[in-house]
């Protein structure tokens, strides 16, 4: 069985089904949003677009509920565009390849991400507001645009457009939690600029390429010690200069800030005897990295093959500074919430390394749930870099979000789990960014909570969502609902 529309509860999967139909990358919400406006349109509901392109579709409360408090289901209509070395995949065309496990507990896609964050969430919504069985308050859905390269939806949601007072966050992926805060971040932005070098006469060119890496969400994996592609090539990078004359032509890797990068490739050129030699560095560090992550990565290769001459190099100077700061740059969990070991608070993702002949842009994204802490490790990479000689500015800064451990739809929620399934759900803070923060900045007292179905390995080719937890997710939204409009 590898059609998810034969899967229940049918009418999510036939939302996220057609939501797959849909290119959604971030940056490019026309289409999805067209499909939401149509779909609320359809269905003969107050449907609004706000300048930005957020969408807002209203469903009138069941009969007699009218005087209950609004609650807002709430998710992004944007994926993460990530896929395998190799995959042959246009996110700006092509439709996601969705498709059931072979054990039948999964639903996972070709070799790309699968948008499962926050496709489970809209579709949830979109199923909600078709739903004519269901005994609810007044509802709002709102489906935000550029969550994951910005929160730019939540940003500038316009003060006075909701009508609700509580709000369902439907983009957390762990099944059994009940989320109530988050970490804040803030985007590092470096640059080094330069006019290329000549190659010296006779070198050999080759291609350094690290691959295999499971990468990741740069929040809610960055705990688990996965590699980091741009770390690893800047350790063999700076071998290979020292002891090898090597030098640097170009460099790229990662794609997302909030992704762990997976693969890195470099062209550096080396004297004309040195090819052989670069070739067995690179087998021993393959052998090195898969010692070090020996039961967290399965499989890292790093090869060096011969290739076409470049039409220059990054100065000395410029390459020396460059590796010298990367190596340098704190990558992964910096600290821990003392109080709850087991959560991250503060860490950094270097996510992005790019050169373009005349100049090097790396982005980090920089979170903690303590706005001290996020600005001492902002300030550390700003300190490296600047002292490598590099422009550094810090954007896109936005606030974590505090928890309220006397929320009423927390203790409401927490009720009805424990009726449903028979045990309590347990109420986390996680790492990752989350919409609330700045909504309930715009909103002040709006009564939130962010919950979702298990979600792996979201940001990553490797994304699957959980069949059993959509089905709980379902059961357990669509009771809480009918809780609120007793």
């Amino acid at each position: 069985m590898n059609d998810i529309r034969t899967l229940e509860p049918s009418a999510l999967w036939n939302c996220f089904y057609s939501i797959t139909r849909v290119p959604r990358p971030s940056g490019k919400r026309e289409e999805i949003a067209k499909m939401l406006v149509e779909y609320g349109r359809s269905l003969g509901l107050e449907t609004l677009q706000d300048k930005i392109g957020n969408v807002l579709i209203r469903k009138p409360a069941s009969p007699g509920c009218e005087h209950l408090p609004g609650v807002i289901l709430q998710g992004h209509m944007d994926m993460v565009p990530q896929k395998a070395t190799g995959k042959e995949f246009d996110f700006e065309r092509d439709a996601i390849e969705a498709h059931v496990t072979e054990d039948g507990e999964w639903v996972s896609a070709d070799r790309t991400t699968l948008g499962a964050d926050n496709g489970i969430g809209v579709a949830t919504a979109m199923a909600i507001l078709a739903d004519k069985s269901l005994k609810h308050p007044p509802l709002e859905a709102l489906f935000t645009i550029d969550e994951e390269t910005g929160m730019y939806g939540a940003f500038d949601l316009q003060g006075g457009w909701l009508k609700g007072s509580i709000l369902l966050n439907l983009d957390s992926e762990t099944e059994g939690e009940l989320c109530v805060g988050c970490a804040g971040g803030i985007d590092g932005n470096i640059t080094f600029r330069y006019f290329e070098a000549d190659v010296p006469e006779g070198d050999t060119a080759l291609k350094i390429h690290i691959a295999g890496l499971h990468g990741g969400h740069s929040g809610c994996d960055i705990h688990l010690q996965r590699a980091n592609a741009n770390k690893l090539m800047f350790r063999f990078l700076k071998e290979a200069v020292e002891n090898y004359e090597a030098r640097l032509a170009s460099i790229n890797g990662g794609s997302l800030r909030n992704a762990i990068p997976f693969d890195c490739t470099a062209v550096i050129t080396v004297p004309r005897d040195g090819a052989d030699d670069i070739k067995r560095l690179a087998e021993e560090f393959q052998q090195l990295f898969n010692k070090e992550y020996q039961g967290v990565e399965d499989n890292i290769t790093l090869t060096a093959e011969t290739t076409p001459a470049p039409s220059g190099l990054i100065p000395e100077e410029i390459q020396d500074d460059l590796i010298n700061a990367v190596t340098a740059c704190p990558h992964g969990v910096f600290r821990v919430i003392p109080e709850v070991p087991d959560i991250v608070e503060t860490s950094n993702n270097l996510a992005k390394i790019h050169s373009d002949g005349s100049s090097i842009k790396l982005q980090c994204l920089t979170r903690s749930s303590v706005e001290s802490r996020k600005e001492e490790l902002a300030s550390m990479i700003e300190s490296i870099f600047r002292l490598a000689g590099a422009k550094v500015e810090f954007t896109g800064s936005y606030p974590g979000w505090k928890p309220n451990l006397q929320s009423p739809i927390m203790n409401t929620m927490k009720s009805v789990y424990a009726r449903l399934f028979g045990k309590e759900p347990k109420v986390s803070i996680i790492h990752a960014g989350l919409e609330c923060g700045i909504i309930g900045r715009n909103y002040p007292g709006m009564d939130m909570i962010s919950c979702g179905p298990t979600i792996l390995h979201p940001h990553s080719p490797s994304e699957k969502v959980n069949i059993a937890t959509v089905q709980r997710f379902w059961q357990f939204i669509t009771s809480t609902l009918e809780e609120l409009a007793k």
